[in-house]
């Protein structure tokens, strides 16, 4: 960027005009008889490409009128003709084509004028005009080659910017279609099996009452563990096939995606599986960003299961803090995680690590000094981005 294209608008267009008038008015300034009206004059014509933008006739006809003006009463020579050709390449640039060429015909044929009658020089004096011809074809090229080049590079961007949103389009087509093919293979396998699940439960627990016989409790967390699993599949498989956007407005309701109001049933289906969990919460409890209570819901899931499935025998401790601007989940255990020995992490850490990362929180998750293993997640309060 050059130092007048960082100046202010109004800063540029003055020492545009400075940079005009000045070799015009030194020229006028020597000429013999000028006066007060002929700098006046050239002040004014080349004040007149202020309006270059707004009004490119209207400079066109100031400049020229003015220059015209100076040119006749006191002849300062060529430099007269600089605030018009400025004025002739605006004008051009703009699209006007008549215009430019009456104003140059014009100031040609009055430099024609006065010079040639009567006058000793007269192949100075032709020189000099085929040299002002020769400035404003070279000023009308100029402008036109400006003019077509502008209009390139601004079809070129409606171009890119037109190419750029297809293939955006065709990115979110393409994940559309991914999403619902995802949701068929989930629908047409999942359901079936956990619905096959369930209902088998039922049957058994069904069976079970009606001889009077004790229900396992293993068998009721299936069934009820079964039950939750469609509930949530089928909230999964909605948000799935919308393909409009926003998937933020889900509820979290109770036929929602799982957040800390189900906490209670879910460590309680933990305790009828046999592990031996507790829960303590601390703050002030208040509504959550879904995101963040969808969040912290299933690190504690994915955690307690982790606990059932590698640390037989131990037993869990949930933390729920409700801090100012974060929320703290953290589920310790006393299994025999080794620091020594970390775990290799799984699916289901990644997938922890992700839904934190994707919050801007921390998570950690590593065995304890004293034994055992430790997930602590720190979720910022505000909305992600």
């Amino acid at each position: 960027m050059s130092f007048i294209d960082r100046l202010r608008p109004l800063a540029r267009d003055l020492l545009r005009v400075v940079v005009v008038a000045v070799l015009p008015l030194v020229f006028v300034l020597a000429a013999p008889g000028s006066g007060a009206v002929d700098l006046v004059l050239v002040l004014a014509g080349s004040s007149a490409l202020i309006l270059r933008e707004r009004a490119p006739l209207a400079t066109l006809i100031v400049s020229t009128a003015c220059m015209l003006a100076v040119s006749v009463r006191v002849e300062p020579g060529p430099s007269a003709v600089f605030p018009v050709l400025v004025a002739v390449f605006i004008a051009v640039q703009a699209g006007h084509r008549l215009a430019p060429a009456l104003a140059a015909a014009a100031f040609l044929g009055a430099d024609l004028a006065v010079n040639l009658p009567g006058s000793g020089g007269a192949l100075e004096d032709l020189e000099n005009t085929s040299l002002l011809l020769g400035w404003f074809v070279a000023a009308s090229v100029a402008a036109t080659v400006t003019r077509h080049r502008q209009a390139y590079l601004e079809e070129a961007e409606r171009r890119a910017a037109e190419a750029e949103r297809t293939r955006e389009e065709a990115a979110r087509r393409r994940a559309g279609e991914e999403r619902l093919r995802i949701a068929r293979e989930l629908h047409d396998s999942l359901t079936h099996s956990i619905s096959i699940i369930k209902v088998q439960a039922g049957v058994a627990v069904h069976v079970a009452r009606k001889r009077g016989e004790d229900v396992p409790p293993a068998l009721l967390a299936i069934q009820e563990a079964s039950g939750d699993a469609i509930r949530e599949l089928r909230a999964t498989l909605e948000v799935l096939r919308d393909s409009g956007a926003d998937s933020g407005g889900e509820a979290n309701g109770a036929d929602g995606p799982s957040g800390l109001d189900r906490l209670g049933d879910l460590v309680e289906r933990a305790r009828s599986t046999g592990l031996p969990a507790t829960v303590t919460v601390s703050g002030m409890r208040r509504d959550l960003p879904a995101e963040v209570d969808r969040a912290a819901y299933r690190i504690v899931q994915e955690a307690l299961t982790n606990v059932s499935r590698h640390s037989g025998g131990a037993a869990a401790a949930v933390r729920v803090d409700y801090a100012d601007a974060e929320l703290v989940v953290q589920v310790d255990d006393d299994g025999k995680a080794d620091p020594d020995a970390p775990p290799v992490p799984g699916t289901g850490l990644l997938g922890m690590r992700e839904r934190v990362a994707a919050l801007g929180g921390r998570l950690r998750a590593e065995p304890r000094a004293e034994g055992g293993f430790t997930v602590r997640a720190e979720l910022p309060l505000g909305e992600p981005s």
